[in-house]
């Protein structure tokens, strides 16, 4: 085995479990149905006012203390409708529900409006934005619709996309043949090899996401890399919380080899249709993969 693959097979062991430690973290309990037609004050019962315990951290805000935790609740209640669209959000309000200083409640905000979820105007103050402003490319905002009511429209769209996107990756990242990132991409299909023999979903995911991050880069499109994060967010949240988005399988290790292979041998149409095999794999991509949705 390589160092590499040692090394990351080493740290994965050392890490917890799952996504939230035992004690840690508890995921803000999303309402089964949207409450866009919610009238009156925002509704802050159930949400959990220890900042410490709000719910799954992504890795946009991940070690950012009550700032990227706030960011991460509101986050959660806009995209899951317990904050509809148009709702005020009042500032001294939501220092006082979650017991946090103004300008905590003021960065949060600025994250919040960045994203698309809020706008902050003179005289009208703070407001959460219909879904069409949101920016639905946000890792974040794709987490959050991934785990809330909108969690089945939100997968099959990171399906869609990946299709779209990933096989003309591969099919450029033939033609530039960079030694130095194939072999990585050889190293990762090793630790998931080595990972999936010892039942170890998280290796295997985390491996998996490294796989198709460095894909992406050695394609050579700077745009295509710009979507780089979407897909590590899809493969996060398209499958089991804890395994990832290519659930441990002989089938999908073989599939990852056959693009190493086609890339060593400088073999376009074999990257892409070695792409298009592994993505086919999933449920949640054979449902709308080749046939078109109907309307």
């Amino acid at each position: 085995m390589s160092t590499l693959a040692h090394t990351m097979m080493t740290a994965a062991r050392s890490a917890e479990p799952s996504l939230a430690p035992q004690g840690g973290l508890d995921r803000y309990p999303y309402a089964e149905a949207p409450g866009a037609d919610r009238v009156g004050p925002p509704a802050w019962d159930g949400v959990d006012v220890e900042l410490g315990r709000v719910g799954r951290r992504t890795a946009g805000n991940r070690g950012r203390g009550l700032h990227g935790q706030l960011v991460q609740q509101l986050g959660q209640m806009i995209v899951s409708g317990d904050l509809g669209a148009d709702r005020p959000l009042v500032p001294e309000e939501i220092g006082q529900r979650f017991e946090v200083s103004r300008t905590v409640v003021r960065e949060s905000l600025r994250v919040l409006e960045a994203k698309g979820l809020v706008s902050a105007r003179p005289n009208v103050g703070t407001r959460v934005r219909p879904v069409s402003d949101w920016n639905l490319l946000d890792p974040d905002i794709i987490e959050w619709r991934a785990f809330g009511p909108q969690r089945d429209d939100q997968r099959r769209e990171l399906g869609e996309l990946r299709w779209t996107i990933e096989p003309l990756a591969a099919r450029l990242a033939a033609g530039h043949g960079r030694e130095d990132i194939q072999q990585r991409l050889g190293d990762m299909v090793e630790i998931m090899g080595h990972a999936l023999a010892q039942g170890d979903g998280i290796t295997f995911s985390r491996a998996d996401a490294e796989f198709h991050s460095l894909l992406i880069q050695v394609a050579g499109n700077r745009m295509l890399e710009h979507l780089s994060g979407i897909v590590s967010a899809a493969l996060q949240v398209s499958g089991a919380p804890a395994t990832g988005c290519d659930r441990p399988s002989e089938s999908s290790l073989a599939h990852h080899g056959r693009i190493v292979d086609a890339l060593a041998a400088g073999d376009a149409a074999a990257a892409e249709s070695a792409m298009r095999q592994l993505l086919t794999v999933h449920p949640e991509v054979e449902r709308v993969v080749p046939a078109p949705r109907e309307h």
